[in-house]
């Protein structure tokens, strides 16, 4: 008797070759997983799963109109699980769909509550607040995480690895996405705004509306040039062309014989080890849910988000650059918490597990993809959707765009970190949100990123979402 799976495969499949995309995508070169095993894994694979109650408490408080900060703690706390559930749901879904395209899965899918948080912004016209959160995503995934990841991977030994050429190409990549939020900026700080048809009011002189056309114009054609960008570094990624020759050049040893190079090694999770934990098309349901339990809790996370600021008497800029993007961060930050504390009182009592040679470095994809794809992508949706958002970021945030980028290109240059990196990393962080926290923003791109006209703003006084 032949199994069905068995039956549905290709007639020329031979063993060792690799199947199409789609019989992988299905699993059916692994062994079947049932439903209810998938769903015992789904709810066993995590703690932090235990957080998921706080869900509907949080929609309890949203429409009883209990108090905002209470609304805005209890969204903040439940989208921690949500974002662990993304994490291991993408871990999942690329095991069946091969490396690279499983690798740019799990980047999406790790991106989903910026982005999220993003479009909800851009809808409710919330621009300032959304630069100002673009900014602290990539400030976060540059520095923060990557640099407790290389803090904490690193206390055992010397130094980690990382991807050479994924290195190389990243190094390449974060430059040109930074450099492309630069020129507007120095565009707008280079156009004298008194005297380009500016509009005055109350003895202040702004940019005129025909400024902003322009800017508008600009960044829309900047955007569409960043998809291409990414859009190319993935087709490379994916498909890079050949060497000088198919096969890897012999290298000469000590001993008069010849090596061949290693490949690149990447560093697998420990689901990646242990094989798929659920079956493809529970997986799919998973990320179907959690995709909508997230935009409706990240809604009402937005909703209290005025009211949270000036009860607290918090600045917006600090309030996009380090809280909004700590929401990403939670999850994983708990579980390293976690885990960093186990692994120190393990030590005490049994052999300590040998250290992990491989650093994990995904975080810095992350900022790349958000920077070349999901940036532009708000931009162009902003278009459709005829909201005035542009690439012209605040000064001070391109600014320390440009100090990050550079340090991290310096920290990974040579494809190898250590922990002294790390906490350097995590310190430059740490003086962005102390300086985030006194700044007040700089009000000529306020008055570019009001929804109404520039003149109308300047007149009866601008404030965000109007």
């Amino acid at each position: 008797m032949v199994d069905s799976d068995q039956e549905s495969l290709p007639p020329n499949n031979v063993i060792g070759a690799p199947l199409p995309f789609w019989h992988r995508f299905l699993g059916k070169d692994r062994p079947r997983i049932s439903w209810k095993d998938s769903a015992s894994a789904i709810f066993f694979s995590s703690w932090l799963n235990a957080l998921l109650i706080l869900i509907p408490i949080a929609w309890v408080s949203h429409f009883k109109e209990w108090t905002h900060g209470l609304t805005f703690g209890l969204c903040f706390l439940s989208i921690i699980p949500l974002e662990k559930l993304f994490d291991w749901g993408g871990e999942q879904l690329a095991m069946y769909c091969g490396e690279d395209l499983g690798d740019l899965i799990v980047i999406t899918l790790n991106n989903t509550v910026e982005a999220t948080l993003a479009i909800i912004l851009l809808a409710r016209c919330e621009l300032k607040l959304l630069q100002s959160t673009i900014a602290g995503v990539v400030l976060l995934h540059l520095l923060l995480i990557p640099g407790t990841t290389f803090l904490t991977g690193g206390v055992r030994i010397r130094e980690q690895l990382l991807h050479p050429d994924r290195s190389q190409l990243n190094l390449t990549l974060l430059t040109v996405g930074v450099l492309a939020l630069t020129i507007p900026a120095a565009f707008f700080a280079s156009v004298n705004t008194s005297n380009a048809n500016g509009v005055e009011a109350g003895g202040f002189t702004g940019p005129s509306d025909t400024l902003r056309r322009d800017m508008l114009r600009m960044s829309r054609g900047f955007a569409v040039i960043l998809l291409t960008i990414y859009i190319c570094s993935r087709i490379y990624l994916h498909n890079p062309p050949p060497a000088d020759s198919d096969a890897p050049k012999d290298v000469d040893n000590q001993n008069g014989g010849t090596t061949r190079p290693e490949p690149p090694r990447r560093r697998k999770s420990t689901a990646t080890q242990y094989g798929p934990q659920v079956n493809p098309r529970a997986c799919l349901l998973l990320l179907a849910v959690t995709v909508a339990l997230m935009g409706v809790t990240a809604e009402f996370l937005v909703d209290s988000i005025e009211f949270v600021r000036n009860q607290a008497n918090i600045e917006e800029e600090w309030f996009g650059i380090v809280l909004l993007p700590l929401v990403s961060f939670s999850a994983d930050g708990t579980v390293a918490i976690v885990f960093f504390i186990r692994s120190s009182l393990r030590r005490f009592f049994t052999a300590p597990e040998p250290p992990e040679a491989i650093a994990e470095g995904r975080a810095i994809d992350l900022s790349i993809q958000f920077l070349l794809f999901w940036t532009p992508f708000v931009t162009l949706l902003g278009w459709w959707l005829n909201k005035p958002v542009s690439l012209l970021f605040d000064l001070f945030e391109v600014t320390l765009l440009i100090g990050a980028c550079f340090l991290v290109n310096y920290v990974t240059a040579d494809a190898k970190t250590n922990w002294a990196e790390g906490f350097v990393l995590v310190s430059f962080y740490a003086m962005i949100g102390l300086s985030a926290w006194y700044y007040t923003g700089q009000s000529e791109v306020r008055l570019m990123d009001a929804c109404r006209s520039v003149a109308a703003a300047i007149t009866d006084g601008v404030s965000p979402g109007q």
